[in-house]
This record gives structure tokens, C-alpha cells and sequence, in this order.
């Protein structure tokens, strides 16, 4: 199920792009992650790159100098698409074939007279664009520690529902609002009531909140009514970003009952441009979540040895915050928390699995979100929410601001890499976005 490590994770390779080589970058020649650009304020049509340092491998331009040729004909075809959807349906063998290729490509040792610098371009000098054309959007809720959290702001005595513990819950999001990073969030309307009120009001939301998530888009898909089996779903995987699902919580607070998220939810979700591919991740593999003593075991379905073992992936979270003000002084951006995706209670491959279980067909370039990454210990929540508990407990930012949830002007930035003592570092970029007024169109803030 999980993929191999192989030559193109040797810690060791460096790339002919010297950028890729400093030991801070996120795209080292290890990572080789996907994206949709186009050049910065022109109306041309997008194309796939290869993130590499800071700068962007056009695929296209190597299908056409002809540096692909050995690979098979429908493989160049989709380098040379408009986004990602065709690659992702071709499955992983595909995917794996033009890593191997990509990573030869860029080698510091075997740089092709072709390969120079018509191949490349700056990332500061390009648009980042969705990467796929997201067909549904699924986000769930993994994380034991957050639903915990939550559930006691709300119901003390009962903080934690009794399916949360067989059921990989999850609601359907709107793939239609999901931007990426760097657009502005306009400020939600919608119904909110405040305890004390006898009636709700609508307007503008006041509770406005984050949430830090990874997702993941789903590559070859299945047909309706074929279940795909635990052993098989990370075939099915193409790759992984950051995910901030954004949330107006008084709004929610007060439609979510009887049948959950809806207006709360889908005004907008971020996700990062890079798609860290799974290939990528192959030595950031670790066990899944241990569940404690006395927790119910997962159901058959849900139950694959191998995915014990190696189904978490050792990935670590930041996030960060910059007020209006600090950026107008120049100062950098706050850090919230930290949070450890090894840490959730269901694994990707748990999560597609049980989407799939009733015979409900995935497509290729859906978008699958964990629930926000959230862990045991103060400093390790993932949403304002958590941090201070409903509001009630401000945080202080370092200019002597005061925030229960976010105000306009706030931009939050998502972080996320992985690290281990015998390979390099790979990184996954970053998610922005800056809180707006409603309408506002002043504020995108780009990589």
C-alpha cells in the first residue's frame, strides 16, 4: 500500500537549481511537488510546474524539448494539461515514473544542455492557481483530541458522541468556495444568535476562527458502487496539501442542528498551491495513532495491518498570525500553535475507505480534509475556538492586541514539513489568507 523509498529520496542529491540545495527550503530535489501557475498578471493559460527551490519546472516546456520522450504518450499529454486532474487519474505507477524522470532531470550531475534556465521560472514572478479542478470536497473530523475539545465548550458532561470512536465522521463541503492561498477571505454573513438574544440577527459574522487542516486529493478513482478495501485506498492517493477550513462559529453554533455544518463553512476554504505527492512522503511514514487502552478496535473494514503500522505520516504543523498592525510595523507573524498529523485518530487511508464504503464513487482531483489537527497539550490546537476556549481566554499578539476570534485585517498562515534524521527535509509551502470585509477585494496577500 505505502510507496518505496528509493534513489530520489538519498539525502544526499543535490540539484543544478542552487536554490533547491539551501538547507531551509521547502522544495529540495527530494520533494518535487505539484502545482498549477501562470505568469503573474497575464491572462495566459495555466500550466503544471514542479516546485524546485524558488523556482517552478514548467512541465510543458519539457514535453516540448522533447526531455520526456521516453515516457509514454498519455503520460506527456497530461504534463502538458491544464491542471492536474489528468495525472492524477492515471494512478500511481504514472506518477511515480515521471517522479523518477523529474528527479534525473534536475540532478546536479546530469544536467542536460536543454535543461537550463528557459525551463524554469520564479515563483515570485508567477500566479499559483488551484491545482486540480475539485470536483466534491469532503471534510472530516480525525482528530480525537479536537472533537474532545470542542465537545467540551458544549456539552461538558458529555464531551465526546459514542459513534466518534467506530465512524470516521465527516460532512460534504462546497468544492465551489475553495480558493487558493493567498486570496482574501471576505467576512461571512448569515444567522447568529447570542444566548442572551431573544431572536437571531443576521449580519456579519463575529466569531470568525481558522482551522488547520491537511487534505488530500484523491488520484485514480472508483467506480459507484465498488468499495474501495483498506489495503488498496492509498492507490487512490495522489497527494497532500495544507487546508484551512474557515469558520464563523456563532453561525454555526446556531444552524448546525439537526444536520450540521452549512453556511459556516462554505463562504470559503483555503488550501496551499504544492501537492506533496505520496512518493514524496515515503520515508516520513510512521505507525497510526495509538489508540488507548480500552478504545474500541476499528471495524474489519477499516483494519489493515500494514496501515497500523506505517498508515501516519510524521508530519508537523504551524500557525501563524499577522495582524494589520504588525505588518504595518514590519513585524513578522505570531506563532499560535504547533500541531503533529500523527497524532489523529483515523489515518488517509480510514478516511477514503469508509467514504467509499457505501459505494459512493471518487473522482479524480476531489478533495479530501482531515478536521482540524489538533493534539493533547496547550499550544497544540488547531483553531481560535480551542486556543481560547470559545473566547473567553484572549490571546495577546506581540503588539498588545487582544484576540477571542479574528478581525480584518488578520492574515493567518499555515506551515507544514517533515523531518527525520537520515533524509532531507521536505516542505509543504504555505496557505494564506487575510480576513476582509464583506466585498473586500484589497487584501490578497501572495506567496
Amino acid at each position: 500500500m505505502s510507496r518505496p523509498i528509493d534513489r530520489t529520496h538519498e539525502p544526499n542529491l543535490r540539484s543544478w537549481v542552487e536554490s533547491a540545495n539551501l538547507k531551509d527550503t521547502d522544495f529540495p530535489i527530494q520533494n518535487l511537488p505539484f502545482g498549477v501557475f501562470r505568469a503573474l498578471g497575464s491572462n495566459d493559460s495555466s500550466r503544471i510546474g514542479v516546485a524546485i527551490g524558488d523556482r517552478i519546472l514548467d512541465l510543458s516546456k519539457c514535453v516540448t524539448l522533447g526531455l520526456f520522450s521516453e515516457l509514454p504518450q498519455a503520460l506527456q499529454a497530461a504534463c502538458r494539461a491544464s491542471n492536474l486532474n489528468p495525472l492524477m487519474a492515471m494512478g500511481t505507477e504514472a506518477t511515480l515514473t515521471l517522479r523518477q524522470r523529474l528527479s534525473q532531470l534536475l540532478r546536479s550531475d546530469n544536467r542536460s544542455p536543454l535543461a537550463g534556465e528557459e525551463l524554469l521560472i520564479l515563483m515570485s514572478d508567477v500566479e499559483m492557481l488551484l491545482p486540480a479542478t475539485i470536483g466534491d470536497y469532503t471534510d472530516f473530523y480525525a482528530s480525537i483530541f479536537h472533537a474532545t475539545n470542542v465537545g467540551k465548550l458544549f456539552r461538558p458532561d458529555n464531551p465526546l458522541l459514542p459513534n466518534y470512536k467506530y465512524v470516521p465522521i465527516a460532512y460534504h463541503g462546497r468544492a465551489s468556495s475553495i480558493v487558493p492561498s493567498g486570496r482574501a477571505i471576505d467576512r461571512p454573513q448569515g444567522q447568529r444568535k447570542r444566548p442572551e438574544d431573544a431572536a437571531p440577527s443576521f449580519g456579519p459574522s463575529r466569531m470568525l476562527d481558522y482551522e488547520l487542516e491537511v487534505g488530500f486529493f484523491v488520484g485514480a478513482g472508483n467506480e459507484l458502487g465498488q468499495p474501495i478495501p483498506i489495503d488498496r485506498a492509498e492507490e487512490h492517493i495522489f497527494g497532500l496539501c495544507l487546508v484551512n477550513d474557515w469558520s464563523a462559529r456563532d453561525l454555526q453554533a446556531w444552524e448546525y442542528q439537526p444536520l450540521g455544518p452549512f453556511l459556516a463553512k462554505s463562504f470559503a476554504t483555503s488550501i496551499s498551491p504544492w501537492v506533496v505527492t505520496l512518493e514524496a512522503l515515503a520515508p516520513f511514514r510512521c505507525p497510526a495513532f495509538q489508540r488507548p487502552e480500552g478504545d474500541p478496535l476499528p471495524l474489519p473494514y477499516l483494519t489493515s495491518p500494514e496501515d497500523a503500522s506505517s498508515g501516519g505520516i510524521d508530519l508537523k504543523l504551524e500557525v501563524w498570525l499577522q495582524s494589520a498592525r504588525m505588518r504595518e510595523v514590519g513585524m513578522e507573524p505570531f506563532l499560535l500553535s504547533r500541531g503533529s498529523f500523527p497524532q489523529m485518530y483515523w489515518t488517509i487511508a480510514q478516511m477514503l475507505t469508509h467514504h467509499a464504503s457505501n459505494g459512493c464513487n471518487l473522482r479524480s482531483g476531489d478533495l479530501i480534509a482531515s478536521g482540524t489537527v489538533s493534539g493533547p497539550a496547550a499550544g497544540s490546537q488547531g483553531c481560535l475556538l480551542e486556543i481560547t476556549q470559545r473566547g473567553s481566554q484572549p490571546i495577546e499578539l506581540p503588539t498588545g492586541e487582544v484576540r477571542s476570534f479574528l478581525v480584518d485585517g488578520d492574515q493567518i498562515v499555515l506551515k507544514g514539513f517533515c523531518d527525520r534524521p537520515g533524509y532531507a527535509r521536505i516542505g509543504f509551502g504555505e496557505c494564506r489568507g487575510a480576513i476582509g470585509p464583506i466585498g473586500n477585494s484589497q487584501l490578497t496577500i501572495r506567496n
